[in-house]
C-alpha cells in the first residue's frame, strides 16, 4: 500500500466487480473515491478519457470541491477496491498530505489541458472557428482562485469566449 492510502485505511473500503459504474457522469453522490487496486476507465460523454491502475488515483474531485454534478463516468474494468471518503472536504482540510496530493494530481491534469489547448492553437492558427480555444486560455490563466465556477455548456457564440 502507499503511504498515502496509509493514511486512508480508516476509511470505508469498498469493492466493485468488473462493469460495474462507481460514478456516473451527470450524478453526485459528495463522495471522494480513492483507487487501491483494480482498472478503472473514465469516460466522458461516452468517450474514453484514460484508464488506469494507480493507486491513490482520485475520482470524485471536481463535484465534491466545486459542489457540482460528477463531470465523467468511472466505471470497473477489473475488479477495483477503493477507499471512500464520505466528508471531503473536511478530511482535506484535516490531512494535509492528502490535500497536497489532490493539489499535485489537479495541477498535472491543468498543465496536460493547457499544453493540449496551446497545441490546438498553434495547429489552427488563423481560423476563426477555434477562437473558443483563446477564451478557454483565458479562462484557466486569469480565473481568481475563490471565483466558483458555474457548471454549463460553452459554445463558439458564447459573449464570455467572443474575440
Amino acid at each position: 500500500m502507499t503511504p498515502l492510502l496509509d493514511h486512508l485505511h480508516h476509511h470505508p473500503l469498498c469493492a466493485f466487480e468488473a462493469g460495474e459504474t462507481v460514478i456516473s457522469e451527470g450524478g453526485s453522490t459528495g463522495l471522494l473515491y480513492f483507487l487501491v487496486d483494480g482498472v478503472v476507465e473514465v469516460t466522458k460523454g461516452g468517450i474514453t478519457v484514460t484508464r488506469t491502475n494507480e493507486p491513490g488515483a482520485v475520482f470524485g474531485d471536481l463535484s465534491a470541491l466545486l459542489g457540482v454534478p460528477h463531470t465523467a463516468e468511472v466505471r470497473v474494468v477489473e475488479p477495483a477496491h477503493f477507499r471512500v471518503i464520505e466528508d471531503p472536504v473536511a478530511m482535506l482540510e484535516e490531512n494535509p498530505a492528502i490535500s497536497l496530493h489532490l493539489c499535485r494530481l489537479l495541477a498535472r491534469r491543468l498543465d496536460g489541458v493547457n499544453r493540449y489547448l496551446v497545441d490546438l492553437k498553434q495547429q489552427f492558427d488563423g481560423h476563426d472557428h477555434l477562437g473558443m480555444v483563446d477564451g478557454m486560455i483565458d479562462l484557466l490563466m486569469h480565473r481568481h482562485p475563490r471565483e466558483r465556477i458555474a457548471p454549463r455548456r460553452l459554445t463558439l457564440r458564447d459573449p464570455e469566449l467572443a474575440d
